[in-house]
């Protein structure tokens, strides 16, 4: 196969992988849409069940306090009927006491009873207003899962027709090329492939060593961006173009090994002239 066909197959295959993995990201952030307002109604039952213990203890509080103003009531009625029967003044003065008392008892068990009767309507309305609007968040809850769920489906059978294209435009891409391909779209936002405008890479925009430039200029394999390891491949771009090649400007590694052989002659010669003057210095010393 002619390395513009594999070209065009990757290219091809780049369009294919960039949209399947944006499809797979959309179906797995598909739940995530429903985690507020998952929260928002686990946050609403809590706070009924919370408020639903306190109604209940409303409830049983009130249930005591009518038990205690009926003891108390009987009481007071009790020793107001044994008024008819006393014959002393101690007799009357116990007896008026115990029915003071009874009564004092009965007065604040009754205030405590309505508070509580007051606290115990409050709760319950609450209740039911908390009811409608948990069966409200239910009933929105369910309608959007059934709505997502039908937007998976749409987005699983899009998945499935790329995996179909991916597979149709696979046969003649070497499976180790295809793997860097996949890994290069996944971490570069969908490009994998780019072409370069004279000798710099149009994916990361770096200026490259002129021997890439020519490699992927010939085109008789695959060259990959030193920079940002895209795929690179040539596009005739008009007049000019060959000005791009010009290694004197544009640099090669040829030119790094060169640079650093200057550097080394030079220290070299920097040795032999301390050398020559630590000489002098001990001939003078002597």
């Amino acid at each position: 196969m002619m390395m513009t066909e594999v070209l065009d197959k990757l290219k091809a295959l780049q369009d294919i992988l960039a949209q399947k993995n944006v499809v797979e990201a959309s179906i797995g952030d598909a739940p995530k849409l429903l985690s507020t307002q998952e929260e928002l109604l686990a946050r609403l039952k809590k706070g009924y069940i919370e408020k639903n213990e306190q109604y209940e203890k409303v409830r049983q509080h009130i249930a005591e306090l009518k038990s205690q103003l009926f003891e108390a009531e009987s009481a007071r009625e009790k020793a107001e009927k044994a008024m008819d029967t006393i014959s002393t003044q101690r007799e009357y003065e116990a007896l008026d006491k115990e029915i003071r008392d009874a009564g004092e008892r009965e007065q604040s068990v009754r205030k405590e009873l309505q508070r509580e009767e007051r606290s115990f309507q409050d709760l319950d309305e609450e209740l039911k207003r908390e009811e409608g609007l948990i069966k409200q968040q239910e009933e929105e809850l369910d309608e959007r899962k059934a709505k997502l769920a039908e937007e998976i489906g749409g987005m699983k059978a899009e998945l499935a027709e790329l995996n179909a294209a991916e597979e149709e435009v696979s046969p003649g891409i070497n499976p180790e090329t295809k793997f860097k391909l996949e890994r290069i779209i996944r971490s570069k936002q969908g490009v994998g492939i780019v072409p370069i405008h004279g000798n710099v890479c149009d994916g990361c925009h770096m200026i490259l060593p002129a021997q890439f430039a020519n490699e992927v200029r010939i085109g008789d394999k695959i060259v990959y961006c030193p920079y940002c390891s895209r795929i690179l491949y040539y596009v005739e771009s008009g007049e000019g173009e060959h000005d791009y090649f010009n290694e004197d400007e544009a640099g090669s590694l040829s030119d790094l090994d060169d640079f650093m052989d200057e550097d080394e002659d030079e220290d070299d010669g920097d040795d032999d002239s301390d050398s020559d003057s630590s000489d002098d210095k001990m001939d003078y010393d002597e």
